[in-house]
């Protein structure tokens, strides 16, 4: 397969480029950084392939500089920067890697749940910035034993996240655009958007990003939560009103927010929202381990070898 080319427009994990370097004709970036978009369009020209590592818009712009593109896969569960329709339209299937990060995105969820109670990271500030050597209480938190977890999105990740839940004695109820047949074997409660709001105590969100979910958290249903409730978001920060987050967390209306995703993303160190006290926010890392990074970068290099050899993808947006 030599004599296909394919475009990788940001560094990749080793094992990826390994495979890929020995197959194909692969113009990587290794250098880390994000690649110039003269250099991206420049190598599109000849390409049969795009390993997209993030970052850029795949629309009908990109592709007209694309004419051979034969398969797009992106090292990413989530693709709101792909144009699905534009790619299909031109025959270009889109891999992404479903499956291969649920347990880890499942723990940052869990942790970040559990930080959103017991205020773990704030604990450490207090003792770091020397209070806790002053006598200086830090207060009390809450328990997860006995309260209801609602989970926005109940997918794979969602299920193993109610799981991990369950442990610690929580009640899970969730909503997602079809009740799930198997409710009674994973022990959760299919309820409408508006009831998980008003009876949860913590909210999470584990849903795509689209037109549908933008924004799906906003002044309006900030406020059909009950007073005092967390929020924990680990889909994309879109999903999430920033603003009427920032006034939910300010007013106390919300105790805490536990956020791996954020809009803008990067957050920028200056942002409003890093001057709340109830607030722990993390830089995207919620699949950012050695094992799922690498398997994430298999699959995607499965995706593409596959579309070039005009096969269905292992993992293909779209196709059932």
């Amino acid at each position: 397969m030599k004599e296909y080319v394919v475009v990788a427009n940001g560094k990749l994990r080793q094992c990826a480029y390994d495979k890929l370097n020995e197959t194909v004709t692969l113009l990587g970036w290794q250098q880390g950084g994000k690649m110039p978009r003269e250099v991206l369009e420049e190598r599109l020209a000849n390409a049969d392939a795009l390993y997209s590592t993030g970052g850029i818009r795949i629309d009908e712009r990109l592709l007209a500089k694309a004419p051979k593109l034969k398969v797009v896969a992106q090292a990413s569960v989530g693709y709101d920067n792909i144009d699905i329709a534009a790619c299909t339209a031109h025959g270009i299937p889109v891999g992404n890697t479903p499956g291969v990060l649920v347990d880890a995105v499942a723990d940052t969820a869990y942790a970040l749940l559990l930080d959103s109670a017991r205020r773990i990271v704030k604990a450490h500030e207090h003792v770091a910035s020397g209070k806790w050597g002053e006598r200086k209480p830090f207060g009390l938190t809450v328990d997860l034993a006995g309260k209801t977890l609602g989970i926005i999105g109940m997918g794979d990740i969602g299920s193993a996240i109610a799981k991990r839940a369950q442990v610690s004695k929580m009640r899970v109820i969730y909503n997602n655009r079809h009740q799930r047949p198997d409710d009674a074997e994973l022990g959760v409660t299919f309820v409408s958007k508006e009831e998980l709001l008003a009876e949860a105590d913590f909210v999470l969100l584990a849903v795509t990003l689209n037109e549908s979910t933008k924004h799906l958290l906003n002044k309006e249903t900030f406020a059909m939560m009950k007073k005092g409730a967390r929020l924990i978001n680990i889909s994309r920060g879109g999903v999430v009103d920033t603003d009427a987050l920032y006034d939910a967390l300010a007013s106390g209306h919300l105790a805490y927010a536990a956020l791996d995703v954020t809009d803008p993303e990067p957050l920028p160190g200056d942002h409003k929202l890093l001057t709340l006290p109830n607030i722990t926010i993390t830089p995207h890392m919620a699949s950012a381990t050695v094992e799922t990074r690498d398997a994430m970068a298999m699959l995607t290099v499965d995706n593409i070898l596959a579309g070039l050899a005009g096969k269905p993808l292992p993992a293909q947006v779209g196709r059932k």
